[in-house]
């Protein structure tokens, strides 16, 4: 899983991250639209971009870069990010207007509290164009991060999305087993590759200030 490490500042308007494309539903199915994803770090925060080019039925009670439980039960973009000795692991979810909702497991789909405790300093940034494509972000604090999850190049993560709501289909990032769609599969969360510097791109840059390299 690929994480940029920025020397420059990010932030929503100036978002200069490699997009890598999800074309498949968990289950090979081609999309007709694809959906795609970034992340990054900077001095401060690891960013997570996600967009789609196709309207998204948002969770009703989501409003604009406020903490949402249940956005999974709409179209969402989530990732995964587990702690490397412990299996301790962070669900965050993204809604396309921004609203966002987290929650630790310290085993599969078993929470480390009942309560929802949200992640400070989380902010949440979302765009919705008039042709119902969308634009979100998130930056997480590292600090936060490597304090509950000893974040670093051990780290693991998956990246999914919920598109197509009510008729759901279920994306991975990383390699999808048989049988139903599961993302609470730590067993299957890649490895963390930070690359300093950035990537090298020859596309124009898409609204939001990120750039698409149009990889799976």
């Amino acid at each position: 899983m690929l994480i940029e490490h920025k020397k420059e500042p990010l932030y929503w308007g100036g978002l200069d991250l490699g997009l890598f494309g999800l074309e498949k539903d968990w289950y090979g199915k081609p999309l007709d639209t694809p959906a795609a994803f970034g992340l990054g770090i900077d001095h401060g925060s690891l960013w997570f971009v996600a967009t789609h080019r196709k309207p998204a039925l948002i969770h009703p009670q989501a409003r604009p870069s406020q903490f949402t439980p249940e956005l999974w039960k709409y179209d969402v973009a989530e990732f995964f990010l587990s702690h490397p000795a412990s299996g301790r692991y962070l669900e965050f979810n993204l809604a396309a207007n921004g609203a966002w909702w987290s929650a630790e497991f310290t085993a599969p789909r078993v929470r480390a509290q009942e309560e929802d405790l949200p992640v400070p300093g989380v902010k949440g940034y979302g765009e919705l164009s008039p042709d119902g494509s969308w634009l979100a972000a998130a930056s997480i604090p590292l600090d936060v991060l490597k304090a509950r999850f000893d974040f670093g190049p051990e780290t693991r993560m998956n990246v999914t999305f919920i598109v197509n709501s009510p008729e759901q289909q279920f994306l991975t990032a990383a390699p999808a087993p048989e049988g139903e769609p599961d993302f609470h599969r730590p067993d299957l969360f890649q490895q963390v590759r930070i690359l300093d510097g950035g990537l090298s791109f020859d596309h124009e840059p898409l609204e939001g200030g990120a750039e698409s390299n149009g990889g799976n």
